[in-house]
C-alpha cells in the first residue's frame, strides 16, 4: 500500500468531512485524498481572514478547482481579537482558537461531524502554538496520522499533478512582525505590498519582508541574494517608501522560518 492510499484510506470510515484548506501543499494534498474517497462529501473551507495574502487566497481556490472540491470561504477579522493583535509568543494560538471556533460552527451548520488540517509529521517539531489549539477543537491531522513528512508529500503531490507541489511554505502575514509590536492593518498591507513588488521585481518565489518598526527586512534564499544586485534594490527602495517603509535591509543570513519570532520592546 502507498503512502496515498493510507492517506485516502484515512477517510473510509468518515461520513462528512471538512478540510480546513490555505494555499499550500499540505492541506492540498489532504483535500485530494478526502475527494478520492468521500466525493461531494468532502468540503474545503478557507478561512479568508486579514492576515492571507491574496496571493494564497487565490491559490487556495485554484487547488480546490484542480481537485475538483467544492470550497467555502470564512470571512472574519482577527484584528478584532485583542489577544492575537497584541503579538505575544501565543499570538497563533490566539489565532488558531479563533479558526476552531469558526470551523466549529461552520461544520455543525452542514452537519459535519470530522475537520480535518494540514498539519504534517515535520510541523510537530517546531515551536507552534496554533496546533495545539486546532487540537483542542478536536481537529484532526490525517498526514501526521498516516505518517507524511514534508518530502513525501511534495513527491506525492507531484505524483498525482498537483500544481502546489513545489510551492515554497508560506505562513500569515503577521509572521513578518516581530513579537511585542502591535499587529495591525497598515503593517499587514505594507507587507503584502512590499513582497508583491520583489517577487514582480526579481522573479523570485521565496520572499519576506520583515517589518521591524517601519524597517523592511527583505530575506530572500541565501543563494538568491546576488539577485538582488544595486540597480533592482534601488526600484525595490524606491518603491516600497512608497508604501510606508522608511528604511530597506537585506538579511545577509537569508530566508529562516520563525526567525523575528523574538520579543522586543
Amino acid at each position: 500500500m502507498t503512502n496515498l492510499d493510507e492517506l485516502v484510506n484515512w477517510f473510509e470510515d468518515k461520513n462528512k468531512v471538512m478540510v480546513a484548506l490555505s494555499g499550500g501543499v499540505d492541506s492540498a494534498l489532504v483535500a485530494y485524498a478526502a475527494f478520492q474517497k468521500l466525493g461531494n462529501s468532502a468540503i474545503a473551507v478557507t478561512a479568508d481572514y486579514k492576515t492571507l495574502s491574496e496571493e494564497e487566497l487565490k491559490t487556495a481556490s485554484n487547488i480546490c478547482s484542480e481537485i475538483g472540491i467544492r470550497q467555502l470561504f470564512l470571512d472574519y477579522d482577527e484584528l478584532k481579537n485583542e489577544d492575537f493583535i497584541k503579538n505575544d509568543s501565543n499570538r497563533c494560538f490566539h489565532c488558531r482558537m479563533e479558526l476552531g471556533d469558526h470551523l466549529t460552527e461552520l461544520a455543525k451548520e452542514h452537519n459535519v461531524q470530522t475537520i480535518v488540517d494540514g498539519t504534517n509529521l515535520d510541523d510537530l517539531g517546531d515551536y507552534r502554538p496554533g496546533i495545539e489549539a486546532l487540537k483542542q477543537h478536536g481537529i484532526r491531522s490525517p498526514l501526521v496520522e498516516t505518517g507524511f513528512s514534508k518530502s513525501t508529500i511534495r513527491d506525492v503531490a507531484k505524483s498525482i499533478g498537483l500544481s502546489v507541489f513545489d510551492k515554497p511554505s508560506n505562513s500569515c502575514l503577521a509572521s513578518r512582525i516581530p513579537w511585542g509590536q502591535r499587529v495591525t492593518a497598515e503593517k499587514l498591507i505594507r507587507i503584502e505590498l512590499g513582497e508583491t513588488v520583489i517577487k514582480q521585481l526579481t522573479k523570485l518565489k521565496q520572499v519576506r519582508v520583515r517589518d521591524l518598526n517601519g524597517t523592511a527586512k527583505i530575506e530572500v534564499d541565501k543563494e538568491m541574494i546576488s539577485v538582488l544586485d544595486e540597480s533592482i534594490l534601488v526600484k525595490i527602495s524606491e518603491k516600497l517608501k512608497l508604501i510606508g517603509f522608511t528604511t530597506i535591509e537585506i538579511d545577509p543570513e537569508g530566508y529562516k522560518p520563525g526567525k523575528i519570532n523574538v520579543i522586543t520592546d
